[in-house]
């Protein structure tokens, strides 16, 4: 997956895309899905304000959600949104 940030001065958003490259429109929704689902459990320890959009590529589709967290927590402390 691709993470994009940028900085924003209050508030935080999220975005979750994955392009036809991922799969058809159930494997593309799965994966947005699947994404969603791991930032929801990350999101509260992050403390500052900042746009992030998640891309999805196709390798997400046979990832475990303990596989996808760590790997979205290691690319969010990467980006200096969140500490360790």
């Amino acid at each position: 997956m691709i993470l994009y940030v940028r900085p924003r001065p209050e508030g935080l958003a999220a975005a979750f895309v994955a392009g036809r490259g991922v799969g058809g429109a159930v494997q593309r929704n799965r994966a947005r899905r699947v994404l969603r689902e791991a930032w929801r459990s990350l999101a509260p320890r992050i403390d500052r304000g900042a746009d992030v959009v998640f891309v999805a590529r196709r390798g997400i589709l046979q990832a475990r959600s303990s596989d996808l967290e760590q790997e979205l927590h290691a690319l969010l402390e990467r980006s200096g949104l969140m500490s360790r």
